[in-house]
């Protein structure tokens, strides 16, 4: 699933729940909802995500497995 990916990205990163969450301008609970599957995450914040880390949004989203695909 798609969090997973969110999760192992912001942890190989070093990146707290807490840091990632402010980038998005949401509540920590809220980020923490998406990566734990229990919340849908908003097109928007796949968007940033993508940015912040560097990848396709459709790595993000699993529909490939290359973070950039050319």
């Amino acid at each position: 699933m798609f969090f997973r990916r969110i999760r192992d990205l912001r942890d190989n990163r070093d990146f707290t729940q807490t840091a990632v969450a402010k980038y998005l301008n949401i509540h920590r609970s809220v980020y923490r909802r998406y990566e734990s599957g229990e919340r849908e995450i908003p097109v928007w914040a796949v968007i940033r995500l993508a940015g912040l880390y560097r990848v396709s949004t459709d790595y993000l989203l699993g529909v490939n497995d290359r973070p950039n695909p050319r």
